[in-house]
């Protein structure tokens, strides 16, 4: 990508067209044909010699066919999956073959709408694998295979990690494959999506076909599908509209279809509806592509109300760069610059182009997005709705988010009508996505106030790798150990983060769910991809599920946090093949909760047991500082019970006495703990904002900031931060949108010390 360019964002999108593919499959036998992808790219260097054969690979359709892993229901086999990617560049490699893959970077506003359906109906899906995992306690077959939660973003950096070209779109990512591969000259595009037959562009290549050992796959030929229905490769795109896309919706050429087939006469019965309206509509066209005003029979076939501007849209959506259509009345052929510097809601135009320079190269996707757009996404997670214990993951991490926003965006002029909003497409429990919720940018509660991402990204100062970590922890409410994080294994300290944010937001997280996490991070490092292929567990555990999902967004939060803060953890220190793999946490899962001894877990070894140690106390001090006591699960529990899986971890807390050998620091806590609880009762009882004045509440950060900045591990915590009043209350999860300044009474919160808050609410320490 040249430095200096825009990225910009196409009016429509395009995606695949509904039965065409099967149909060109099933019924133009002379349009599929198998090809040898080596003997191709030999004659294609004969005819090219001062080129590499190229193909470009449309990544997003391969995903399902490249996660071979058996085991996919733990959280990903992450090992495992590097392997069956770098097997796969390695087989291409030695064909002499070039792979550029492009990833979707863009959800187009189009395309919303489809987007939406798509995430709603996988609800449904991953509630009934949760059903069979409770029901059976065992992987579902293949048929309810759902692809671990963040893939795509995984993906992209194992390709950099294997050397891989990976461009991340400006547009729909069919249309910019398919560009790529036209400007090019490039042996052809694999993927799987029939838009690529109505594109006029390289030979398109089938994944799901691929023989991987031969290199052999199945060829779509649009120039036979054309022969075979009797039309021009340039009519293609109006038959792709006119049978109905994401731009043309179906249900508007309805009416269009049913004339086309009154009027056709098949010399060929058809068995298949679908194939028949494909051959009337084809027909159809063929009928009137050189009549001198073919594009006015076709309005006459559409009812007066429609919008045949949508059609053109639609038609020019396949229309690459340099091509022309006879169908377009107007020929611009251009998408729309949506991204234009001077349109994007970050003014600041270095930072911009940074941003957009990152996001081709697949490095920054959200960000770029929150920068340019006001706006980000998340597809499903799969955890248990009907879990109460456990909220949402765009729920749980919404707090850091939120931080990450006001790095980017800034915190407004103090003020919480002015701070900057995202617009949220994320999916969880009784969101039905019909509106993106307006999720404003909350100020990070550190003492010299939220740093910009110009004074991150850009600064010399000789402090400013310090500097970096300490905002990307505070995004997660642990910078007062800073020191101590820094000074950990960065796969180590990206999971102490986690674990302790977890903690704080999720009362029903156990303390033996912590040191269960703990334990696979400790053990990850000595373990090859077939080790790790080759554990076996007695049963599948929903709960485990879960919460390994939920891992893998915690990493993916964090990602984005240390992104928008310039970087402290590089993108593959947070990668899950150095930090977790599910069928490893599953394993310590089940040995924790069934008690097994700790020397069992942490497999005998002297000095990760020593470690594992240090790190539980790390965390439970992390936790006890910000009123989260851990709790264990109790003994004797008659355990695994299917039941168990949707109500939580129900396990009864230390003692004081236990709680006080196991964590010395619990006595004080505790009472401090009592006290703030009072004090929120006489002071907070008219709702968020009321519970210290501005002058107060300025004075109590500032003095608390001042003792805990740079602390140190070792340090005994001396003095507390006071109650949590600033963001105390949070959206209930289940009761939809949470409506400011209403107390939720119907899912009761432990009170949390500290002046951190969860960021769901204005706080009144703007003034930072």
């Amino acid at each position: 990508m040249r430095k200096g360019r825009v990225l910009f964002q196409c009016s429509v999108t395009t995606m695949g067209i509904k039965g065409l593919q099967s149909f060109v499959q099933n019924f133009c036998p002379g349009a599929c044909s198998m090809v040898n992808l080596k003997s191709m790219a030999n004659r294609h260097k004969s005819a090219h010699p001062e080129s590499t054969p190229t193909i470009v690979v449309d990544a997003m359709g391969c995903l399902r066919t490249w996660y071979t892993p058996n085991d996919w229901i733990h959280g990903g086999q992450w090992k495992e999956y590097l392997s069956s990617l770098e097997c796969f560049i390695a087989t291409f490699e030695k064909a002499g073959i070039k792979l550029v893959f492009f990833f979707d970077g863009v959800i187009e506003q189009k395309k919303r709408a489809e987007w939406t359906k798509r995430r709603l109906r996988d609800n449904i899906e991953i509630e009934k694998i949760f059903s069979f995992l409770k029901a059976n306690r065992q992987q579902p077959g293949r048929d309810k295979f759902f692809i671990p939660s963040g893939i795509a973003t995984f993906t992209r950096f194992a390709l950099k990690a294997l050397n891989q070209k990976i461009i991340c779109t400006q547009v729909e990512g069919d249309y910019e494959a398919a560009t790529y591969a036209l400007q090019h000259n490039c042996l052809g595009i694999l993927g799987e999506d029939s838009d690529y037959i109505i594109f006029n562009t390289a030979p398109y290549f089938s994944i799901n076909k691929l023989r991987l050992d031969s290199l052999v796959t199945l060829l779509y030929s649009r120039e036979h599908v054309c022969e075979e229905l009797r039309i021009r490769v340039s009519d293609l795109p109006l038959l792709a509209c006119l049978l109905g896309n994401d731009v043309v919706p179906e249900n508007s050429v309805d009416g269009l279809q049913k004339k086309c087939a009154a009027s056709y006469h098949s010399q060929t019965k058809e068995g298949n509806r679908r194939a028949f309206v494909i051959r009337a509509v084809a027909s159809f066209i063929s009928s009137i592509q050189h009549k001198p005003h073919g594009l006015e029979e076709v309005w006459k076939m559409f009812p007066p109300r429609f919008d045949m501007q949508l059609l053109q849209k639609g038609i020019e959506s396949y229309i690459l760069p340099g091509q022309t259509s006879p169908w377009v009345i107007q020929k611009s052929y251009l998408c729309d610059n949506a991204y234009k510097k001077e349109t994007t809601v970050c003014q600041d135009r270095e930072i911009v182009q940074i941003a957009l320079d990152g996001h081709y190269n697949g490095e920054n996707t959200m960000i770029c997005n929150v920068l340019c757009l006001g706006e980000s996404d998340c597809s499903n997670t799969l955890e248990d709705e009907n879990d109460p214990q456990i909220p949402g993951q765009a729920l749980i991490f919404k707090t850091a988010r939120q931080h990450i926003y006001a790095i980017l965006l800034g915190t407004g002029n103090g003020s919480p009508d002015t701070c900057p909003v995202v617009n949220e497409w994320y999916v969880y429990r009784g969101n039905h996505l019909q509106t993106p919720e307006l999720v404003p940018a909350v100020p990070l509660p550190i003492p010299d106030g939220t740093p910009t991402a110009r004074s991150l990204w850009l600064s010399e100062d000789p402090d400013i790798k310090r500097r970096r970590f300490y905002t990307c922890m505070a995004c997660f409410h642990v910078e007062r150990w800073t020191e101590e994080l820094r000074g950990l294994e960065t796969h180590l300290a990206a999971t102490c983060c986690l674990l302790i944010y977890l903690a704080v937001e999720v009362e029903s997280l156990s303390l033996t769910d912590m040191e269960a996490f703990l334990a696979q991070a400790l053990c990850l490092p000595g373990k090859s991809s077939s080790q790790l292929k080759s554990l076996q567990h007695p049963f599948v555990d929903s709960r485990a599920v879960h919460l390994a999902f939920l891992f893998l967004r915690g990493l993916i939060t964090l990602m984005g946090a240390s992104c928008a803060c310039g970087y402290p953890f590089t993108m593959m220190d947070l990668m899950p093949w150095n930090t977790f793999d599910g069928n490893l946490f599953h394993q310590k899962y089940l040995q924790c909760h069934g008690q097994k001894p700790l020397v069992e877990i942490i497999e005998r070894n002297e000095t990760l047991i020593s470690q594992f140690k240090k790190l539980r106390t790390l965390i439970t001090d992390a936790c006890a500082a910000q009123g989260r006591t851990l709790k264990p699960d109790p003994k004797g529990e008659n355990w695994p019970l299917s039941a168990r899986s949707s109500s939580g971890s129900s396990g009864s807390s230390f003692s004081r006495h236990q709680q006080s050998e196991y964590n010395p620091q619990y006595e004080y806590h505790s009472e401090r703990h009592q006290q703030w609880n009072v004090q929120r009762q006489q002071k907070n009882r008219g709702g968020f904002g009321n519970t210290f004045s501005r002058e107060n509440q300025f004075h109590r950060h500032a003095g608390s900031n001042e003792q805990r900045e740079w602390s140190h591990f070792s340090r005994p915590q001396t003095s507390h931060q006071g109650p949590r009043a600033d963001f105390e209350d949070m959206e209930d999860p289940y009761q939809g949108n949470y409506e400011y300044g209403r107390r939720n009474t119907g899912r009761q919160r432990p009170w949390h010390g500290g002046k951190r808050g969860r960021g769901h609410q204005f706080s009144n320490q703007w003034q930072h």
